[in-house]
């Protein structure tokens, strides 16, 4: 009888710990691509028994910025059919400037619910210079909240949200209750057409 009970007692204490451990963490919730990190040795662990799911892909007109994990962020030139060359990030988004900043002066003014709107381009480090960027246009300013902002030519760039896919230029020209935003150009130039 005591035999059966201590069985008993070792059943429910081996489903308690199993239920307690930490699971694996899980790839898709992270948004991480679903690759295999380099091996030394032969992995010890199980694979997952669940299959691998896409990410939900974001309702359309929402906006994500990705930062790389490395916090590196790349700038690009790409070509439009409106605008001819222009900067984008490394996602192909395109970036912009605000008239109401001032070109070299190290700051934005553009900040909590503008910054809603128009999210800065932000890094850790330096920025990287695509084909066709001048390198030595490329800079940062810090931010009020301490973060570093992408400057091109002494401009800070920022992102728009309602550009929802690589290509979209509907912040071009916009005023809204912010100021005046435009797009630029790989020379430095602010895209005024």
């Amino acid at each position: 009888m005591k035999s059966k009970k201590l069985l008993g007692i070792l059943v429910v204490l081996a489903l308690t710990l199993a239920a307690c451990a930490p699971a694996a963490p899980d790839a898709t919730a992270t948004g991480l691509p679903l690759t295999e990190p380099p091996v030394a040795e032969p992995a010890t662990t199980e694979p997952a028994t669940e299959p691998a799911t896409e990410p939900a892909s974001e309702p359309a007109g929402t906006a994500t910025v990705a930062v790389p994990v490395t916090g590196q962020v790349d700038v690009r030139v790409s070509e439009t059919a409106d605008f001819g060359s222009v900067l984008v990030d490394g996602e192909g988004m395109s970036l912009y400037i605000f008239m109401n900043d001032t070109q070299d002066s190290g700051t934005s003014t553009c900040t909590d619910t503008c910054a809603g709107v128009w999210p800065p381009l932000t890094v850790d480090g330096d920025p990287v210079a695509g084909e066709g960027v001048d390198e030595t246009m490329l800079g940062t300013i810090t931010r009020d909240d301490g973060s570093l902002q992408v400057t091109y030519n002494g401009w800070p760039l920022y992102l728009y949200t309602g550009d929802s896919a690589a290509g979209d230029t509907n912040g071009q020209g916009v005023t809204d209750e912010f100021g005046l935003w435009y797009l630029i150009g790989p020379d430095g130039e602010v895209i005024q057409q």
